[in-house]
Protein backbone atom coordinates (compact mmCIF):
# COMPACT_ATOMS: atom_id res chain seq x y z
CA UNK A 1 0.00 0.00 0.00
CA UNK A 2 0.98 3.35 -0.26
CA UNK A 3 1.97 5.36 2.38
CA UNK A 4 1.06 8.56 0.60
CA UNK A 5 -2.58 7.60 0.26
CA UNK A 6 -2.95 7.94 3.81
CA UNK A 7 -2.72 12.20 2.97
CA UNK A 8 -6.20 14.05 2.43
CA UNK A 9 -7.22 17.60 1.94
CA UNK A 10 -10.26 17.36 4.70
CA UNK A 11 -12.07 14.83 6.88
CA UNK A 12 -14.64 14.13 4.19
CA UNK A 13 -11.97 13.18 1.84
CA UNK A 14 -9.95 11.19 4.12
CA UNK A 15 -13.13 9.27 5.05
CA UNK A 16 -13.53 8.55 1.75
CA UNK A 17 -10.33 7.36 0.70
CA UNK A 18 -11.24 4.87 3.80
CA UNK A 19 -14.13 3.32 2.46
CA UNK A 20 -14.44 4.19 -1.03
CA UNK A 21 -14.92 2.19 -3.44
CA UNK A 22 -17.87 -0.65 -4.81
CA UNK A 23 -16.76 -3.33 -2.23
CA UNK A 24 -15.19 -1.58 1.09
CA UNK A 25 -18.81 -0.75 2.66
CA UNK A 26 -20.27 -3.58 1.98
CA UNK A 27 -17.42 -5.74 3.31
CA UNK A 28 -17.79 -3.98 6.33
CA UNK A 29 -21.02 -4.14 6.63
CA UNK A 30 -21.19 -8.26 6.00
CA UNK A 31 -18.43 -8.56 8.86
CA UNK A 32 -20.82 -6.63 11.07
CA UNK A 33 -23.43 -8.63 10.68
CA UNK A 34 -21.63 -11.74 10.96
CA UNK A 35 -18.95 -10.59 13.25
CA UNK A 36 -15.99 -13.17 12.61
CA UNK A 37 -16.26 -14.46 9.07
CA UNK A 38 -13.52 -16.73 7.11
CA UNK A 39 -12.41 -15.62 3.21
CA UNK A 40 -15.15 -17.83 1.78
CA UNK A 41 -18.08 -16.58 3.86
CA UNK A 42 -17.52 -13.32 3.02
CA UNK A 43 -17.30 -14.51 -0.96
CA UNK A 44 -20.69 -15.91 -0.47
CA UNK A 45 -21.94 -12.50 0.95
CA UNK A 46 -20.83 -10.65 -2.03
CA UNK A 47 -21.02 -12.87 -4.89
CA UNK A 48 -19.99 -9.98 -7.45
CA UNK A 49 -16.44 -9.42 -6.40
CA UNK A 50 -14.01 -10.98 -8.13
CA UNK A 51 -11.67 -13.63 -5.79
CA UNK A 52 -8.64 -11.11 -6.30
CA UNK A 53 -10.29 -8.05 -5.89
CA UNK A 54 -11.81 -9.11 -2.35
CA UNK A 55 -8.45 -10.22 -1.63
CA UNK A 56 -6.91 -6.91 -2.49
CA UNK A 57 -10.40 -4.97 -0.69
CA UNK A 58 -9.51 -6.58 2.50
CA UNK A 59 -5.88 -5.95 2.61
CA UNK A 60 -6.70 -2.35 1.62
CA UNK A 61 -9.17 -2.59 4.94
CA UNK A 62 -6.47 -4.08 6.83
CA UNK A 63 -3.70 -1.54 6.14
CA UNK A 64 -5.97 1.01 6.92
CA UNK A 65 -6.91 -0.52 10.26
CA UNK A 66 -10.46 -0.82 9.45
CA UNK A 67 -10.01 -4.93 10.07
CA UNK A 68 -8.72 -7.79 11.64
CA UNK A 69 -6.85 -10.71 10.22
CA UNK A 70 -6.41 -13.63 12.14
CA UNK A 71 -4.56 -16.74 10.41
CA UNK A 72 -4.62 -20.18 12.00
CA UNK A 73 -0.90 -21.74 11.44
CA UNK A 74 -2.88 -25.34 10.43
CA UNK A 75 -3.72 -27.27 6.90
CA UNK A 76 -5.83 -25.99 5.25
CA UNK A 77 -5.03 -22.52 6.06
CA UNK A 78 -7.70 -20.66 8.09
CA UNK A 79 -8.11 -16.90 7.75
CA UNK A 80 -10.66 -14.65 9.67
CA UNK A 81 -11.82 -11.98 9.38
CA UNK A 82 -13.17 -8.90 11.92
CA UNK A 83 -13.91 -5.43 12.96
CA UNK A 84 -11.42 -3.49 14.40
CA UNK A 85 -12.56 -0.48 16.77
CA UNK A 86 -11.69 2.07 13.69
CA UNK A 87 -14.47 -0.58 11.80
CA UNK A 88 -17.07 -0.52 14.21
CA UNK A 89 -16.96 3.18 14.94
CA UNK A 90 -18.16 3.00 10.97
CA UNK A 91 -20.64 1.06 11.05
CA UNK A 92 -23.75 3.74 12.09
CA UNK A 93 -22.72 5.62 9.37
CA UNK A 94 -22.42 2.58 6.93
CA UNK A 95 -26.02 2.03 8.04
CA UNK A 96 -27.23 5.57 7.43
CA UNK A 97 -26.12 5.60 4.29
CA UNK A 98 -27.51 2.35 3.39
CA UNK A 99 -31.35 3.21 4.80
CA UNK A 100 -30.43 7.03 3.18
CA UNK A 101 -29.96 5.21 -0.08
CA UNK A 102 -32.68 2.61 0.07
CA UNK A 103 -35.03 5.51 0.40
CA UNK A 104 -33.70 7.39 -2.17
CA UNK A 105 -34.18 3.71 -4.46
CA UNK A 106 -37.81 3.96 -3.44
CA UNK A 107 -38.05 7.44 -4.83
CA UNK A 108 -36.96 6.47 -7.76
CA UNK A 109 -37.91 3.23 -8.30
CA UNK A 110 -34.74 1.15 -8.61
CA UNK A 111 -34.69 -2.55 -8.11
CA UNK A 112 -33.13 -3.97 -5.06
CA UNK A 113 -30.09 -6.40 -5.58
CA UNK A 114 -28.69 -7.33 -2.52
CA UNK A 115 -27.40 -5.86 0.74
CA UNK A 116 -27.06 -8.55 3.05
CA UNK A 117 -29.18 -7.54 6.01
CA UNK A 118 -29.48 -4.19 4.91
CA UNK A 119 -32.22 -2.35 7.22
Amino acid sequence: MDKNNKKAVCGIDYGFKRIGGKYKGRILWALHSGEVLRYGELRRALPDISPKMLTQTLRELEYDDLIFRKVYQEVPPKVEYTLSNKGKELIPFIEYLGNWGMEQMKKEEVEVMSCSDES
